[in-house]
């Protein structure tokens, strides 16, 4: 009889989701993580820290006031590292404490080590005193997540060559900074140095930036950072980084030199499958060290499962947990829903930016007919009260069943609200709906209003004009 019924490898998002589901269902569940890694890289240094980076930036700046109070306004004049980091450190350590406490009020067994493959059933378990126990399990999950990806040619030293796991670490606010790839990491923290005051140069060798999201959002963002003194150099690939004494030396293909204090990474991530003896098991992993699952999230060898960042897109947090619990029901023959294609995305730049649904773009490549309504926060009486002058909220209605194709916002706030946006369309509802609602007033919300109302007049004239 194996020691438990289910085995998880892994704290994060994902693998706590999937061992709480198992012991919700009765099941004997045990996870397997290194002691100062409970809650994964989402907790330590991605999702949770570096949004309490953002939220301590916006805070100490008083960037989002500077609309009332003028364009001089700050809440501290001298921001240091450890201003910012307080709040951090704060925010991780409740939030493993609440994981431990979940793991323990579920009577999940949470084993201290790394984990690798002995055979398909069997995971050894090695702890800090190098000691190794055998555990065996009916079911096991991978949720062993990703690290950020390193090109060999660049010489990192974690203080002015880093990559988004160094960056909270620094020593120092950077005066200068260089910022080599415009993903979502790396936009992010573009807009919080920038925020902070520092010079920063974003360098993407393809043409555009984040060419997912909504093309006046994006642009509405860019218009933002460059008013932070963020300067883009698309179409530009990095030759070398050269550390100096006092700084580094960025050099483009195109000759271009570009002196910073410190330079950040952000080019991709890569799955932490290495030490995981996976052919021990019977399975293997691609070139960036993904594994390949299947629609339950089972992997080639049926009783194994994988989720989260590991498996590859979307790799959010939220659909992590998600994957955890899903995989986790399969596994104890639990019916499941499969994940809805509805999948609201979350960018926290400075302004945040959200969206559900497709794109103005993808809906003309298509031949979608559509409308659009759009609400900015300035015409909002709680836009004016906040101080946000810019925000935006976007529908993408369609005129033969008045359903909504697209939701996407920019602003205070559009991580939050986009979720009216997904309850309508998740339901099947119509811009109808939102037309006939009565919202709060005075708050972001009623942007859905007015939007619906933009959408819904230019639809009536559209019908007036057909007789």
């Amino acid at each position: 009889m194996p020691d438990f019924d289910m085995l998880v490898i892994g704290s994060g998002p994902g693998g706590q989701k999937a061992a709480i589901a198992g012991a919700k269902l009765g099941r004997r569940v045990a996870v397997v993580d290194q002691p100062d890694m409970v809650g994964g890289v989402s907790i330590h240094t991605g999702t949770i820290p570096s949004k309490t980076l953002r939220e301590a930036v916006l805070y100490l700046t008083g960037l989002t006031q500077r609309d009332l109070y003028g364009q001089s306004y700050r809440l501290k004049e001298d921001i240091t590292v450890a201003d910012l980091t307080a709040r951090t450190r704060h925010v991780v350590g409740r939030e493993v404490d609440v994981i431990r406490s979940q793991l323990s009020r579920n009577h999940v067994s949470l084993f201290a080590g790394t984990g690798r493959f002995v055979d398909p059933h069997t995971v050894a378990v090695r702890e800090a005193t190098g000691d190794e126990r055998l555990l065996s399990a009916e079911h096991l999950v991978i949720a062993t997540g990703t690290r950020p990806a390193r090109p060999a040619s660049v010489e990192f030293d974690g203080r002015s060559i880093m990559d988004s796991d160094n960056v909270l670490d620094l020593e120092r606010v950077p005066r200068s900074m260089v910022i080599v790839g415009a993903g979502v990491i790396g936009i992010e923290y573009a807009s919080m140095f920038a925020a902070l005051g520092s010079k920063v140069t974003v360098v993407e060798k393809r043409t555009g930036m984040l060419d997912f999201c909504d093309v006046e959002v994006i642009e509405s963002l860019k218009y933002h950072l460059r008013d932070l003194a963020v300067t883009f150099r698309f179409g530009e690939t990095v030759a070398a980084v050269e550390r100096h004494s006092n700084g580094t030396l960025t050099i483009l293909e195109s000759g271009k030199k570009i002196p910073a204090d410190a330079v950040m990474y952000s080019a991709g991530r890569q799955g932490l499958t290495d030490g995981l003896g996976l052919d021990k098991a019977g399975l293997a992993s691609d070139a960036r060290g993904r594994i390949k699952v299947d629609e339950h999230y089972r992997t080639e060898v049926p009783h194994i499962y994988a989720v989260g960042d590991v498996i590859g897109f979307p790799a959010l947090a939220a659909t992590s947990m998600e994957q955890g619990r899903l995989a986790a029901y399969h596994a104890c023959g639990e019916p499941v829903h499969e994940i809805g294609g509805l999948q609201p995305i979350g960018i926290y730049t400075i302004p945040e930016i959200s969206f559900i649904g497709r794109t103005e773009d993808q809906l003309t490549e298509d031949c979608v007919p559509f409308e659009v309504g759009v609400s900015r926060y300035r015409e909002l009486a709680r836009g004016q009260i906040i101080g946000d002058s810019h925000g935006m909220l976007k529908l993408l209605v369609s005129p033969a069943d008045r359903t909504l194709l697209g939701v996407h916002c920019f602003g205070t706030g559009a991580t939050e609200l986009i979720h009216i946006g997904q309850a309508v369309m998740g339901c099947g509802g119509t811009v109808d709906y939102l037309v006939d609602a009565v919202f709060n007033y005075p708050t972001l919300a009623e942007s859905y209003k007015v939007a619906a109302l933009d959408a819904t007049n230019k639809i009536r004239q559209i019908d007036r004009l057909k007789g």
